[in-house]
């Protein structure tokens, strides 16, 4: 689309296929997939694009995630014989939704197209509140820490888990994976002011398993484990060994990579969408 079009009308003779970026506040959820606790964020958005497309539809994501779980920019699509444009789904689809949740934008799939399956990694964020009292305004949306803790040991420990490895020390009980072997491609620990921040990539991840290595490293931070404690636990592959599961509060769905769809927008350019009249 070029700047000053109007939003591409999704046209088909029968079934089109919609890819939906959108963000939402896990706190407020049950999780992302439609389960007897009420709401999830299947639920409702299924709800408001059915009324905007005038018919049911079903919803398929990049990645389900857990009750109070966030996403800054999870992608889903569905196939519908309505057409609309881009636009129209977005604030059609955000007017029918409820406080936490928000469309960010709307493309008409490419052939071939699937949220989960065509995606080739997903990056996490989780963020821990390191001061001695309790979060208020964060209250949440972040995890809490009144332990100090050593970002750089974290970091140092951390880098043991980059590459195709056997995660099944950070495999939780319920996960119905068929095997535990990942490949992370990125892992990073930093502190900025008061906030411990993690951030990893991978080609997937297992139930849980963001969450068991951060409270795996969190031993590390406090100064309970050696930084080569990781691998270690990480070689055994036990989940006995591994520290305990860190709370959802401060966990991200930060987003997708979809090299072989390149047309699609990242969370930077969801701002703005191109060539829409925003005024």
């Amino acid at each position: 689309m070029q700047p000053g079009e109007a939003p591409v009308v999704i046209e088909s003779e029968s079934s089109s296929r919609v890819v939906l970026g959108l963000e939402y506040d896990g706190s407020r959820f049950f999780g992302f997939q439609r389960q007897r606790q009420k709401p999830t964020v299947q639920e409702v958005l299924e709800d408001a694009i059915a009324r905007v497309a005038d018919r049911p539809v079903t919803v398929h994501c990049a990645g389900r995630t857990d009750s109070g779980v966030h996403a800054v920019c999870q992608v889903v699509h569905f196939d519908t014989e309505t057409r609309r444009s881009e636009r129209t789904w977005v604030l059609g689809c955000n007017s029918h939704l409820p406080d936490g949740a928000s469309v960010l934008w709307a493309r008409p799939a490419a052939p071939g197209f699937h949220a989960r399956f065509s995606a080739r990694g997903r990056t996490y964020r989780y963020r821990i509140l390191n001061r001695w009292t309790r979060p208020g305004l964060l209250a949440g949306r972040i995890s809490w820490e009144r332990r100090k803790l050593d970002a750089e040991r974290m970091h140092e420990a951390a880098q043991a888990l980059i590459g195709e490895h056997d995660f099944s020390s950070f495999r939780a009980p319920g996960c119905q994976a068929k095997h535990a072997v990942r490949t992370m491609r990125s892992i990073s620990v930093e502190r900025r002011g008061n906030e411990v921040v993690f951030e990893v990539t991978a080609n997937a991840f297992l139930y849980h398993m963001v969450r068991n290595i951060v409270g795996t490293l969190i031993e590390v931070g406090v100064g309970k484990r050696e930084p080569g404690w990781v691998a270690d636990v990480l070689e055994h592959r036990r989940r006995a060994m591994a520290g305990v599961t860190a709370t959802p509060d401060g966990l991200y769905f930060v987003g997708v990579d979809y090299p072989d769809y390149p047309d699609l927008p990242t969370f930077e350019e969801s701002a703005f969408p191109r060539g829409w009249n925003l005024s």
